[in-house]
């Protein structure tokens, strides 16, 4: 659930096609630099209805939806 949405935000800030982004995508091949990464858990805090801070530097889509799962399932 949570890799769907965060893809589905990046799919939609950068115009990649929703198939295209995998766990393995990097930030950096889709254009997704740290402002953008701040914005994205933002949207998802406001989505999920919790507060996550950025604790770390995550280069990955996979790296960042395991982050995000393990502040939700705490």
């Amino acid at each position: 659930m949570t890799f769907e949405k965060i893809a589905a935000l990046i799919a939609d800030r950068t115009d990649t096609p929703l198939e295209n982004i995998t766990r393995d995508t990097t930030f950096e091949e889709v254009g997704i630099d740290s402002l953008d990464t701040v914005e994205l858990l933002m949207e998802l805090e406001d989505d999920l209805g919790v507060e996550i801070e950025l604790e770390e530097k995550v280069a990955t889509v996979g790296e960042f939806v395991d982050f995000v799962d393990s502040k939700i399932k705490g």
